[in-house]
């Protein structure tokens, strides 16, 4: 059963991320406060539920919502920043965007840097924990595989409309073929063999 609220405060902020472990696209993060009386019965962490219900969540978080942001880290940011920074920097920026400040935040995970002055906890499996960093997962996750869904169509041959990013064997086996493209993330292993793969794409 998801929690309301951690901290106490009305104005309490959970966000979260999507596709760090990922070799191609953004690392997308969202933040989101929501009201005390907020519920809607299939709302969990993104992972635990299906795309369909991601689906029907998301505008229903976003019509409900105190505030809520989202924010995309390109891969070649990604690349320059490394992957946690990329998530933490991800974060800062969708607290940067809320149209209402808040006065906690609440973060998936246990890795955050102070964001002005606000008092912050980190929750490790917090978006099965708290609804708000539940709503963020879901944002974060939906935004991410609605990009990946796109980009699929210049580069259908990694169907990442399916893998969405992440490193299946399929993908693997398209990078090996087809080289990487300009969405994949440089810096990361993207062939367990990797001496050299071919970047012109």
């Amino acid at each position: 059963m998801l929690q309301m609220n951690f901290s106490g405060f009305v104005l309490e902020a959970g966000t979260d991320e999507a596709g760090r472990g990922c070799l191609a696209g953004p690392v997308v993060a969202a933040a989101v406060i929501l009201p005390e009386d907020f519920h809607h019965e299939l709302l969990n962490d993104s992972k635990q539920i299906s795309e369909k219900k991601r689906n029907i969540l998301r505008p229903f978080i976003e019509e409900n919502a105190i505030a809520h942001a989202v924010c995309f880290i390109d891969n070649e940011e990604v690349d320059k920043l490394n992957v946690l920074q990329s998530s933490i920097v991800g974060m800062h920026r969708s607290l940067e965007r809320l149209k209402t400040q808040p006065e906690f935040i609440i973060i998936d995970g246990n890795k955050f840097k102070p964001y002005k002055e606000i008092p912050y906890e980190t929750i490790v499996k917090g978006d099965a924990k708290f609804m708000s960093i539940a709503a963020a997962s879901v944002l974060a996750k939906t935004y991410r595989d609605d990009f990946m869904e796109k980009i699929h169509k210049e580069f259908p041959e990694y169907n990442w409309k399916k893998n969405k990013g992440y490193p299946t064997k399929e993908h693997r086996e398209a990078i090996r073929n087809f080289g990487a493209t300009k969405y994949h993330r440089k810096s990361f292993r993207l062939l367990p063999e990797q001496i050299k793969i071919d970047f012109e794409k």
